[in-house]
C-alpha cells in the first residue's frame, strides 16, 4: 500500500520577534518568566524527586556519535514513512493536557503548526478544546485517549472520535493511578484548579498571559472545561468532579484492548510501553504501534528513561509495529540518537507547549522548524543522506563511570 504523502506549504520566514530564540531551550526560558507559576510548574514539573525526568535527558548525553566524512551527502532528506503516511520530519507533537490554559487555544495551535509543517500532533485526552473543532481544523491530528476499564464509556468514546475523522487513535495506559506530583502542589497548582490569591497575584503579575491568554478565554469561550475525557463534555477545571473524571482507570486490562481494537478500524497506537514484554502484547493485541514513554517522568518516580529499554523493545517486535519514543528530547542530535537505536519516529512535548505559551502557532511553528533544521543540519555532519541510514553503528556508550556521563549537557 502505497504510503500517503501529507502536504505541507514552504516553509515561512521566521518572525523578527522569533529570531532570538535558537534552540527549544531558549522557549522554556521564556515562558518560564511569562507563564504564572502554576501552570509553568504544571508543565515542567513531574513526580516525586524527579528522578526520571532527569534521567529522560541524561540518558541521551550518555552516547556519543562516530561521523563518518567524504560522503556525498546533499541528498540529505528526513521524510519518514510511519503508519501509512509519509511525513516532512521524523518527530511530531506528544499529547500535553491543559495547553489551553498556557497557551490561547494552545490545542489548536499546535495542531495547526504541525499540519502546516508536515508532521503528526496528538490531541491529549485532557484538553480543554472539543475534538472535533481541532479535527475540523487540522485534519490528520491523531487522538490520545485516557480510558477506563468500562466497556461502555470506552465504546462511546470511540465512537465520538470516529465521528469526529480522527483515523489514528492513542491509547495512553501508564496511568492506572494518580501519580504522586507534589511539585504541581508547591507550586500552586491543583486539579482541580483551585482560584486563590497566589494564582490571582501570578495573574496580574503577568498581563501579557492574563489578557491574551486567560480572559480572552473566558471572553471569547467561557469557563475552560475538560472536553474529551468521555464521550460528554466533562467537568469545568474548576470543579471537584474533575478528580473523579480521572480517576477509576485502575481496572483497564488487555481485554479492553481487544475491545478497542474491534470497534476502531483506523490505526491504533499504544503509548506508556516501557517492558519488552509489553511492547510484544500490544502487538499481539492488533497495535499498529508503540510509544515507549514514561509519561515525561510525571507517573512513577524511577521509572527508567525510554531511551535505556528502546533498543530492546525495538529487537523483541522487529519492523512488526511502528515504535515509538518520546521523553527527553530537545535537540536534534536526540532525535537521531533515537532513530538509531530502533526507534522508527520520536515525540516531543514539552518545548512545543512552551513555544506556543510566548508566541502562539508561530512559535509553534518557529519551534518545528529549530529542530527540523537541526536534524538537517546533523545528517550531514554525521554523513548520512536519510534516517535510514542511522543504525547504533553510528553511536558509541560512554563507560559508566565516564565524568561527562554525570552531566546533562549534550
Amino acid at each position: 500500500m502505497k504510503a500517503e504523502q501529507i502536504k505541507h506549504p514552504p516553509a515561512q520566514p521566521v518572525p523578527k520577534t522569533l529570531r532570538r530564540y535558537l534552540s527549544l531551550d531558549d522557549f522554556e526560558i521564556a515562558a518560564r518568566r511569562h507563564l504564572p507559576r502554576p501552570i509553568f510548574g504544571y508543565i515542567s514539573g513531574a513526580a516525586e524527586r524527579n528522578a526520571s525526568l532527569d534521567d529522560n535527558e541524561r540518558a541521551y548525553s550518555e552516547y556519543r556519535f562516530v561521523t563518518r566524512v567524504l560522503r556525498d551527502v546533499s541528498r540529505r532528506t528526513q521524510a519518514t514513512t510511519l503508519l501509512g503516511k509519509t511525513y516532512r520530519a521524523p518527530f511530531g507533537i506528544a499529547p500535553m493536557g491543559i495547553s489551553a490554559l498556557s497557551a490561547y487555544r494552545g490545542d489548536l495551535v499546535q495542531a495547526q503548526a504541525a499540519r502546516e509543517a508536515g508532521i503528526p500532533m496528538i490531541m491529549s485526552g485532557s484538553s480543554l478544546i472539543p475534538l472535533e473543532t481541532v479535527a475540523k481544523e487540522a485534519s490528520g491530528t491523531w487522538f490520545q485517549a485516557y480510558l477506563p476499564g468500562e466497556p461502555e464509556k470506552i465504546r462511546a468514546l470511540i465512537e465520538r472520535v470516529e465521528r469526529a475523522g480522527y483515523d489514528t487513535l492513542v491509547l495512553t495506559v501508564d496511568t492506572a493511578v494518580l501519580a504522586n506530583r507534589e511539585n504541581n502542589i508547591r507550586t500552586g497548582f491543583s486539579t482541580p484548579l483551585k482560584p486563590g490569591m497566589r494564582l490571582a497575584w501570578d495573574g496580574v503579575t503577568r498581563p501579557r498571559w492574563l489578557f491574551g491568554t486567560a480572559l480572552r478565554t473566558l471572553v471569547k469561550h467561557g469557563m475552560p472545561h475538560f472536553e474529551n475525557s468521555y464521550a460528554t463534555r466533562g467537568a469545568p477545571i474548576f470543579s471537584g468532579r474533575v478528580v473523579r473524571d480521572f480517576g477509576a482507570k485502575d481496572h483497564l486490562n488487555w481485554s479492553h484492548v481487544l475491545q478497542i481494537r474491534e470497534q476502531w478500524k483506523g490505526k491504533l497506537v499504544i503509548k506508556g510501553i516501557m517492558a519488552a514484554e509489553d511492547a510484544v502484547a500490544a502487538r499481539d493485541h492488533g497495535a499498529d504501534g508503540i510509544i515507549i514513554s514514561n509519561h515525561g517522568g510525571r507517573q512513577l518516580d524511577g521509572t527508567a528513561a525510554p531511551l535505556r529499554v528502546l533498543p530492546r523493545i525495538a529487537e523483541a517486535v522487529g519492523h512488526d509495529i511502528a515504535v515509538m519514543i518520546d521523553g527527553g528530547i530537545r535537540r536534534g542530535t536526540d532525535v537521531l540518537k533515537a532513530l538509531a537505536l530502533g526507534a522508527d519516529f520520536v515525540f516531543v512535548g514539552r518545548p512545543f507547549n512552551y513555544a506556543a505559551s510566548v508566541a502562539g502557532k508561530a512559535g509553534v511553528a518557529h519551534a518545528i522548524g529549530i529542530l527540523y533544521a537541526e536534524v538537517q543540519r546533523n545528517l550531514g555532519l554525521l554523513g548520512v543522506n536519510g534516517i535510514d541510514e542511522l543504525t547504533p553503528h553510528v553511536l558509541i556508550k560512554l563507560p559508566e563511570d565516564s565524568a561527562a556521563n554525570k552531566r546533562h549537557g549534550r
